[in-house]
């Protein structure tokens, strides 16, 4: 179960890449609270790092096959009564019911979903061993694993990491073998959807206002409309100015420190690494998510085991959603919703979640070369 034989095997560059991103987050969260009520706060994000490196390592040695076992359906459901326990006791911050108060600790039990259902789905994916997923017997039970922290969460409500999941669910269904056809019918399905929002909002402006939730109406008329309401697109015009003054090497941050940026030390992080160090700044944070992604394909195509590499594939999905969402929203080119720059933004249900899925990942790079159990197994039997 445990072999701590496998630190030698620790993929070093990948902590490293790691190591870098939280640094910056940290300077960034220092920038960003220097001089304010929250002045401070960039050490609480070392020792939460400090703290979750213990689990990541410990992930690190820990054979994540037994994960992938039935022990997956039952971390599954620990998340969904998690999400359930948030729907009628969470704790309510700024209209949001998210967290649980545990001491001092405030969890996110949608963060630690993330992380289940990737083991739930990576471990069914598994199953088919690379064949062609069929629809009734692969795909129907993947969605009905998919639907439920979905529902859950976009009740909350909380869009954005509900829409991770969807990030999620498509990367590991594409490298899971999906049959085109399904693959092209869900893209059709989504085109549908958004085609029908955007129609409703200029032909039937008050049917689509019964549909959605007053404040995702309002992040549409933001995203469509900007003009509509000044002060509903105060957020995103502000970021994409902060961002501007930035330039090539950085500005002097004085929107930040005007306050002129809502949540700039957890979502809107990248605005203070694009307003204070510029185009080279925001740069070299997304060389290193590069660097991060391109690791966890290497190891992804280099595990023996086809749900070892699902397991990765999903977490990458998981990262480059994030980053992608929430640098597309501060630039204006996707609408705002509330979701998190992974190892960047504050939050220690995200750093958590984020560090479980490290310690996962180089846990399948540390375990690529041995037998699969199941097969050792088989071979015991045979020869018995």
């Amino acid at each position: 179960m445990f072999n701590i034989r496998l630190i030698s095997k620790l993929d070093k560059s990948t902590l490293f890449i790691v190591l870098c991103l939280v640094s910056i987050g940290t300077i960034a969260i220092y920038r960003a609270t220097d001089g304010t009520r929250l002045e401070g706060l960039y050490k609480s994000n070392i020792y939460l790092f400090i703290a979750f490196c213990i689990p990541t390592l410990g992930l690190t040695i820990f054979d994540y096959r037994i994960l992938l076992g039935k022990l997956s359906y039952l971390f599954y459901g620990i998340g969904i009564a998690m999400l359930v326990v948030v729907k009628f006791a969470g704790e309510n911050i700024n209209g949001a019911a998210r967290w649980l108060s545990i001491g001092p600790f405030q969890l996110q039990p949608s963060e630690l979903a993330k992380i289940f259902t990737v083991l739930l789905i990576a471990h069914l994916l598994g199953k088919r061993e690379g064949r062609k997923l069929r629809f009734v017997q692969d795909l129907l039970p993947i969605f009905l694993v998919f639907l439920p922290p979905f529902i859950l969460i976009m009740g909350q409500p909380d869009l954005g990491t509900a829409l991770v999941f969807v990030g999620i669910l498509l990367s590991m269904l594409w490298i899971g073998n999906i049959r085109s056809s399904y693959m092209i019918m869900f893209i059709v399905a989504v085109i549908l959807i958004i085609s029908t929002v955007l129609w409703l909002y200029y032909a039937n402006y008050d049917l689509l206002s019964k549909i959605v939730k007053p404040h995702q109406m309002s992040r549409i008329e933001t995203y469509l409309d900007p003009t509509r309401d000044p002060d509903k697109s105060w957020h995103v015009k502000n970021a994409m100015k902060a961002i501007g003054t930035g330039g090539l090497s950085g500005g002097d941050g004085s929107y930040i420190q005007r306050g002129f940026i809502p949540y700039v030390y957890s979502d809107s992080i990248f605005v203070v690494i694009g307003e204070e160090f510029g185009f080279l700044g925001s740069s070299v944070l997304l060389l290193f998510f590069l660097l991060l992604v391109y690791r966890m394909v290497h190891i992804a195509m280099e595990s023996k085991v086809r749900a070892g590499s699902y397991l990765v594939i999903g977490f990458i999905g998981m990262v480059i959603f994030q980053v992608s969402v929430n640098i597309g929203m501060h630039i204006g080119i996707l609408p705002l919703t509330g979701i998190s720059l992974p190892f960047i933004s504050y939050g220690g249900s995200s750093l958590l979640t984020n560090m479980i899925a490290i310690g996962l990942v180089l846990s399948v790079n540390a375990h690529r070369d041995e037998v699969i159990l199941n097969e050792v197994r088989d071979e015991k039997v045979s020869v018995n």
